[in-house]
């Protein structure tokens, strides 16, 4: 599936992913492929990200933290995310 996370500020990732954990305001959940479609809100939190493989440009490759070879987390303070169609798109503040 596709992911795409954006701030305010910038599109801080676009990729290819296997899974994508969230901070729900009523807890975690994990998307994976072929999810059924939802929209939620977010709450303050790390999305953790994980992916065959990683690239982040030079201006927001900081924002995010490295678990291992195939995870990142990125650090948010609230957002929405909409998941339809194997696309899942995260508007982080």
């Amino acid at each position: 599936m596709i992911l795409e996370i954006v701030s305010p500020e910038a599109k801080l990732f676009s990729a290819e992913v296997t899974s994508v954990t969230l901070p729900g305001v009523n807890g975690s959940f994990q998307i994976l492929n072929n999810h059924a479609p939802i929209v939620s809100i977010l709450g303050k939190g790390l999305v953790k990200i994980d992916a065959p493989s990683f690239k982040f440009s030079k201006e927001v490759a900081s924002k995010f933290s490295k678990v291992n070879d195939h995870t990142y987390t990125l650090a948010i303070e609230s957002g929405t995310i909409e998941m339809k169609d194997n696309k899942v798109i995260v508007l982080a503040d």
